[in-house]
C-alpha cells in the first residue's frame, strides 16, 4: 500500500490494521496522550472542491501526528490556472511527504500518484470516498464490535460514496443492499469489482430500486444527499425521484429495533432524512464525523511513516 486513491489499493490485512491503529490513536487522544510519530513531517492539502470534515479533520490530525498541513484551493494553486497534474505533483513531492486530494475525476487523483514521488490520499473524487469507508467502518465496529455479518442498507443515489462502501462491505464479510430509483445505480465498475470480491469474504452485494427490501431488517441504515457537489441543477429532479428513499420514521420501523442510522454530511434534513431520525437516539453521525479525525490519522502514520 503506498497510495490510498481507492478502497481497491488496500488489502483485508491492511484495513484491519488501519482499524486497530485507530483504535490505538484515539485512546490515547482520550487519555491526553501525545504521539508524533511525524514530527517534522508536511502534508500537501489540494482542494478542489469544497470541505468542512475532510479539511479539518486532516488539517488537525497531521498537526496531532506532529507534523504540519498545508493548505491550497483552486484559487491558491497553479492547478486552478491550468498546470498539469503531473507537474504539480513532480513539484509538491519535492517539498511534502504527502498530499491529500479533493477533486472532481479520479483520473487526477490517478495521475496524481503516477507521477508523485510521496503517498497520495484521496479525500473525495467524483467516483470514490474511500476516507469515509473507512472512518464508517471504524464506527460501526465501535458499536457492534463485529463487521462480518451484518446487514448495511444504503438508500438514496448510487454515489462516489456508495461506490466505496460496496468495496469496503465486500472486503469485510457484510450484506451491502443499495436502493435507489432505476437509473441511479452505482458504477457498474464498482458492482463487480465488489461482487468478486463477496465470492472470497462470504458477503452479500444486492443492488435494488426497492427501499423495503434494502432496509428489511438491517443493522445499518446509511443515507447520502440527493445531489452532490456539481449536481446543484438536477435538485428539484432528484427531489421527486428520490422521495420514496427518504429515511424517515415510517421507512426506519423496517430495520431492526437496533439499528443505526448513519449519513457521512452534510444533511438535507426533510430531504434523505428527516429530522426525527437524525437527531433520534439512534443515529451515529457525530461519532461517525468525529471518526474521520481517527481514522485519517492512523492512515497517514501508516503511509507517511
Amino acid at each position: 500500500m503506498r497510495d490510498f486513491i481507492s478502497m481497491l489499493d488496500i488489502t483485508q490485512e491492511e484495513l484491519f490494521e488501519i482499524l486497530e491503529m485507530t483504535e490505538v490513536l484515539k485512546e490515547k487522544r482520550k487519555r491526553g496522550e501525545s504521539f508524533h510519530p511525524l514530527r517534522g513531517k508536511a502534508l500537501a492539502l489540494v482542494f478542489e472542491k469544497p470541505s468542512t470534515r475532510t479539511r479539518v479533520s486532516f488539517e488537525v490530525g497531521m498537526f496531532q501526528l506532529g507534523g504540519i498541513g498545508v493548505y491550497m484551493d483552486s484559487g491558491s494553486s497553479q492547478l486552478g490556472r491550468g498546470e498539469p497534474v503531473r507537474d504539480t505533483a513532480r513539484v509538491l513531492s519535492r517539498y511534502v511527504d504527502g498530499i491529500v486530494i479533493r477533486t472532481f475525476g479520479q483520473d487526477r487523483i490517478v495521475e496524481l500518484g503516477r507521477y508523485s514521488k510521496v503517498p497520495v490520499i484521496n479525500a473525495l473524487s467524483n467516483e470514490e470516498h474511500p476516507c469515509q469507508i473507512l472512518a464508517d467502518l471504524f464506527t460501526i465496529r465501535e458499536y457492534c464490535r463485529e463487521l462480518e455479518g451484518l446487514k448495511v442498507a444504503y438508500l438514496g443515489d448510487g454515489n462516489n460514496v456508495c461506490n466505496s462502501w460496496l468495496i469496503g462491505a465486500a472486503m469485510v464479510g457484510m450484506s451491502f443492499y443499495a436502493a435507489t430509483p432505476e437509473g441511479y445505480e452505482p458504477d457498474s465498475f464498482y458492482v463487480e469489482k465488489a461482487k468478486e470480491i463477496a465470492e472470497k469474504t462470504g458477503a452479500k452485494i444486492v443492488i435494488t430500486n426497492d427501499p423495503i427490501e434494502a432496509i428489511k431488517e438491517a443493522n445499518v441504515v446509511y443515507t447520502d444527499v440527493w445531489a452532490s457537489m456539481g449536481q446543484e441543477g438536477e435538485v428539484e429532479k432528484r427531489k421527486e425521484l428520490f422521495m420514496p428513499y427518504q429515511i424517515n420514521s415510517e421507512l426506519f420501523k423496517h430495520a431492526k429495533p437496533d439499528v443505526l442510522f448513519m449519513h457521512c454530511l452534510p444533511a438535507h434534513r426533510g430531504e434523505e432524512v428527516t429530522n426525527d431520525v437524525i437527531e433520534s437516539c439512534r443515529s451515529i453521525v457525530w461519532d461517525q464525523a468525529e471518526n474521520r479525525l481517527h481514522v485519517q490519522k492512523a492512515l497517514l502514520a501508516k503511509l507517511i511513516r
